[in-house]
C-alpha cells in the first residue's frame, strides 16, 4: 500500500515529456481541484499569500508541462522584474529608454536563442562561410553545473510557451515605458502575472494593464459567473476533442503526410477542414483557459471572435488570435511609424527580413525582388506625396505580417504564410474602394488572362490553374452583381454580398494555412524542405485534374468527418446573440441541473477522445 501510495506520489512530482500536463487530462483536473481548495483555504482577505500560492501553483505546473525548463521561466521573470523596477524608477527619459532596450534585448535574446538559433547558424554560414554546430549551451552549462550528462546538448528543444511569456514580460516593460501601469512592489506579484497558468503555454497574451489591476481585488465568483465559467470550460474540450483531435487524427493528419496518396478533392478538403481544426484546438485551448481563471476570480481577455465570419484579411486578423494581433499592432506597428510615417525601424525590418528571407529560401531571387519592390514605393514616394502615408502604411503592415510569421518559426514556410495574409491585406485596401463594375472587369481580365496562360502555353503550374478557377468564380459573382445593378433593382442584398465575402475570405485564409500547417509540427532542421515539399505536392494535387466521379466515394468514406466539419461551420456561422443567449440559459440553470448536464456532456465528449490525446497546436509556438 504505501509503495503504492508512493508511486502516485512520484508520478504526480515528477515531469515526463512524453505526458505533459494538458488542459484534456484527468491529472490536470485533479491539480485544479487542488488549487481551488488551495483558494478556499486562503478566502477573500490574505491576497498577499493567495497570489504567492497561485504563483507556486503555476510554477509547478509549468514544470510538469516543461520540466527543467521551469529555471529559464524564473530567471527571466526575474530580470524582467528587476528591469521593470529600472524603467519605472528613472527620472531621466534617456536612462528609462536604456534600461526598457536593456529589457527588451534580454528577452529577444532569450527567445532568439531557442527558436532562432538554427536559423542564425545558417544565416552566418551562408552570408560568411562560418560553420557553427548547435549545441544547447544551457545544458551544457547544466551539465557542468551539477557535474554530469543529466542534459542533452546536441539539440535545443523549444521551451513550451516561450514566445507567449516572453511577449508579456515586454509589454509589462513597454507599458511602465509608457506610464500605462506603475512597476509592481512585489517580484511574487510580477511572477503571478507572468506565469498564471491557465494562459501560460499557449495564451492568450495578457497585456500587464489589463491583468495587473486584478492582482489584489478579493475572489468573487457569483452564480452566474460559475456557470459562465463551467460553460467555458465544456465548450472549449468539445471544440479540442470531439472537432480538432477527431478530425485531425481521422483526416487532415493522414492528408498532410502523404498528399499524393490523395486525390485533388480530399487535398482541398483536408485545407478546409484543417481550418476549423486549428480553430477549434486553439479557440478551445483559450476557452478552457478563460473558464479556469473565471473560476479563481480572474478574466482573461477575448481571444476568438468567429473568425470565419470575417469579410476580408483585415477583419479576420481583427477576430483571430485577438491577443497577438494587438501586441503587434501596439508594440510594432505603431513603433515603426504605424500609418503616420516610415522610421529607421521600418527600414532595419525591411534589410533582415530580406536576408532571412534570403537565406531561407535559399534563392538571390527574394532579395532581388524585396529590393525591386522598396524601390517602386520609394519613388512612388517621391513622385506622389499624397499617397507617401498610404504607402507608408503598408510598408508598416506588411511588415508587421512577415515578422508575425516568423514569430510562429524560423522557417520560409512561415514567411510565405505571413507574406500572403500581408498581400490579402493590402489587396483589400484597394478592392474596398473599386465599384462593382471596376471589380467585375478587374477580375474578367485577370481570369481570363491567367485561363489563357494555362492554355496557349507550356506551363504547367497548378498553382496557375487554382488562381484562374478561383479569380474566375470571384468574376462571375461580380459580374452577376453588376447586371443586377445595372438592370435598376433595387434591393441592396446585403446578405449575398457579405456571405460572398466570408465564403472568399475562408477560401482564401485556409489555401495560406497550407504554408502554416506544412511546416508546424517540424523540427527547425528539417521545417523548410520538407515543409515546402508538402506544400508542392498538395497544390499539384488540387490544381491538376479531378476524378469528378470518386467524389462521392470520398464523401461517403469520409461522411463523418464532412458531417462533423458542416456542423462545425454552422455553429460557427451562428449569430452572437444566439450564442450569448444559450450561454447565459445554460449559466442560469439550477446548481444541481447544471452538475447534471455537465457530468452528461463530458461523458459525450470523451467518448470521441483518441487513444492518445493530442497536444495543443500552439503549444510548440
Amino acid at each position: 500500500m504505501w509503495e503504492t501510495i508512493s508511486n502516485l506520489f512520484s508520478r504526480a512530482l515528477s515531469f515526463d515529456k512524453d505526458y505533459p500536463l494538458l488542459f484534456t487530462q484527468v491529472d490536470f483536473w485533479l491539480f485544479f481541484a487542488f488549487v481551488l481548495f488551495g483558494l478556499a483555504i486562503f478566502g477573500r482577505s490574505r491576497i498577499v499569500q493567495r497570489n504567492a500560492f497561485l504563483f507556486a501553483s503555476s510554477v509547478f505546473f509549468y514544470y510538469k508541462t516543461s520540466g527543467a525548463f521551469t529555471c529559464l521561466l524564473i530567471v527571466t521573470t526575474a530580470l524582467s522584474y528587476l528591469v521593470g523596477r529600472r524603467v519605472g524608477s528613472c527620472k531621466k527619459e534617456g536612462w528609462r529608454r536604456v534600461w526598457l532596450c536593456i529589457g527588451i534585448v534580454i528577452n529577444l535574446l532569450v527567445l532568439g536563442y531557442y527558436k532562432y538559433a538554427y536559423l542564425t547558424c545558417d544565416m552566418l554560414s551562408d552570408l560568411f562561410g562560418i560553420e557553427i554546430t548547435v549545441t544547447d549551451i544551457v545544458a551544457r552549462a547544466g551539465n557542468s553545473l551539477f557535474n554530469g550528462n543529466y542534459f542533452s546538448t546536441d539539440y535545443i528543444f523549444l521551451p513550451v510557451g516561450i514566445s507567449f511569456y516572453t511577449f508579456q514580460c515586454i509589454s509589462y516593460q513597454m507599458d511602465i515605458f509608457r506610464r500605462r501601469i506603475e512597476p509592481l512592489r512585489s517580484v511574487i506579484d510580477y511572477g503571478f502575472y507572468v506565469s498564471f497558468f491557465p494562459q501560460l503555454v499557449a495564451g492568450p497574451i495578457v497585456r500587464a494593464n489589463e491583468f495587473v489591476g486584478q492582482l489584489h481585488k478579493p475572489y468573487f465568483l457569483s452564480k452566474k459567473w460559475f456557470g459562465i465559467a463551467v460553460f467555458w470550460i465544456l465548450n472549449g474540450l468539445a471544440k479540442k476533442i470531439i472537432l480538432s483531435d477527431y478530425l485531425a487524427v481521422n483526416f487532415v493528419d493522414r492528408v498532410f503526410a502523404n498528399p499524393t496518396m490523395f486525390g485533388g478533392f480530399e487535398n482541398v478538403m483536408a485545407l478546409f477542414v484543417y481550418s476549423l481544426q486549428i480553430y477549434a484546438d486553439f479557440s478551445g485551448y483559450t476557452d478552457i483557459a478563460i473558464g479556469v481563471a473565471l473560476m479563481m476570480g480572474f478574466r482573461l481577455p477575448t481571444n476568438f471572435r468567429s473568425p470565419y465570419k470575417a469579410r476580408n484579411c483585415s477583419e479576420f486578423w481583427k477576430r483571430w488570435h485577438i491577443s497577438l494581433s494587438k501586441w503587434l499592432q501596439d508594440y510594432l506597428y505603431i513603433s515603426m511609424g504605424g500609418n503616420r510615417e516610415a522610421s529607421t525601424a521600418t527600414f532595419v525590418v525591411i534589410l533582415t527580413i530580406t536576408v532571412i528571407g534570403t537565406v531561407l529560401s535559399g534563392s538571390i531571387w527574394v532579395a532581388v525582388i524585396a529590393m525591386i519592390v522598396v524601390a517602386a514605393c520609394g519613388i512612388a514616394m517621391v513622385l506622389r506625396p499624397d499617397k507617401r502615408k498610404g504607402l507608408t502604411s503598408n510598408i508598416n503592415r506588411m511588415n508587421t505580417m512577415l515578422l508575425g510569421g516568423l514569430w510562429h518559426g524560423a522557417s520560409w514556410n512561415f514567411m510565405i504564410w505571413g507574406g500572403l495574409n500581408g498581400i490579402g491585406m493590402l489587396i483589400y485596401r484597394s478592392w474596398h474602394t473599386f465599384s462593382v463594375h471596376l471589380r467585375t472587369v478587374v477580375t474578367v481580365t485577370l481570369s481570363g488572362a491567367l485561363v489563357a496562360l494555362a492554355v496557349y502555353t507550356t506551363w504547367e503550374y497548378a498553382l496557375l490553374n487554382i488562381a484562374a478557377f478561383w479569380i474566375g468564380a470571384i468574376a462571375v459573382t461580380s459580374a452577376l452583381r453588376s447586371l443586377y445593378n445595372v438592370a435598376g433593382f433595387r434591393a441592396t442584398l446585403p446578405w449575398l454580398d457579405r456571405s460572398n465575402a466570408i465564403v472568399n475570405t475562408f477560401i482564401f485564409v485556409s489555401f495560406t494555412r497550407l504554408f502554416f500547417r506544412s511546416g508546424s509540427n517540424l523540427d527547425p532542421a528539417e521545417a523548410n524542405q520538407v515543409a515546402f515539399e508538402t506544400a508542392s505536392q498538395m497544390v499539384t494535387q488540387i490544381g491538376t485534374t479531378w476524378n469528378l466521379g470518386q467524389i462521392p466515394t470520398i464523401v461517403s468514406e469520409y461522411w463523418q468527418i464532412f458531417v462533423l466539419f458542416a456542423v462545425g461551420m454552422v455553429i460557427h456561422w451562428l449569430s452572437e446573440d444566439i450564442k450569448r443567449r444559450y450561454r447565459i440559459c445554460f449559466a442560469r440553470m439550477h446548481p444541481a441541473l447544471l452538475c447534471i448536464v455537465a457530468m452528461v456532456a463530458v461523458l459525450v465528449i470523451y467518448q470521441f477522445a483518441t487513444a492518445d490525446l493530442q497536444k495543443f497546436v500552439y503549444f510548440q509556438f
